[in-house]
């Protein structure tokens, strides 16, 4: 279980949205100096598994639960010699910049509106030489095989819409949801016509109100 101290820290980055310095946590509590802090990042380590075993006993699993995949950039711009720092586009931005990139997956109960974060990991693919593609395919083997959590639908932003993980989520009967860069290639007709680009695409009053168009 999180000590105290851990628990002050975690709470800290979790209600933190714009500054998650150690001297801002140290401004804004009383009982916590920057020294501190520094010293016990220096020798504790907040590792996944850290965060599974506080989250497990917690989660309301539900067989219509959600599967969320995203990944979030830490800005770090004016960072260049700060550890695994690497260029990568913003979203918040809408631009590249330096930042630290970190993977998440979240599980969610539709009915409740209730949401655990079960994994993160830093993105280091110079380090483990694992894409951020890699890590969702490994989580989402880890949450079926290896915690056996129950879920219907994985959600996930543009990044991740690709063959490689459609045909995994597939194989597991699962729905998917995740939005297309317009210009990405895509065939509606079975194979008659060539492949056009999303923008291209035409719609019919039904497609457009509830059906959707199959791909």
């Amino acid at each position: 279980m999180l000590s105290p101290r851990q628990l002050n820290s975690c709470q800290y980055l979790l209600s933190s949205s714009i500054n998650y310095t150690l001297t801002h946590l140290a401004d804004h509590v009383e009982t916590i100096s920057q020294d501190l802090i520094n010293r016990y990042l220096r020798k504790e380590k907040l590792t996944p598994k850290l965060l599974w075993e506080n989250v497990a006993h917690l989660i309301a699993a539900h067989v219509d639960c959600n599967l969320i995949f995203d990944d979030t950039v830490l800005d770090k711009r004016y960072g260049e010699d700060i550890e695994l720092t690497r260029r990568q586009y913003s979203g918040n931005e809408y631009k590249v910049i330096r930042d630290i990139g970190l993977v998440n997956c979240v599980y969610v109960n539709p009915e409740t509106g209730a949401f655990w974060v079960i994994y993160y990991r830093i993105y280091d693919p110079d380090g483990d030489g694992k894409t951020k593609i890699d890590h969702l395919l490994e989580r989402l083997q880890w949450v079926v095989y290896s915690k056996e959590l129950a879920f219907k639908t994985v959600l996930m932003d543009t990044w991740y819409a690709s063959q490689k993980i459609m045909e995994a989520i597939d194989m597991l009967s699962k729905i998917y949801y995740c939005p297309f860069k317009k210009n990405r290639l895509v065939g509606d007709t079975q194979g008659q016509e060539d492949y056009k680009s999303v923008e291209s695409l035409s719609w019919t009053p039904s497609e457009l109100e509830s059906q959707g168009k199959l791909i």
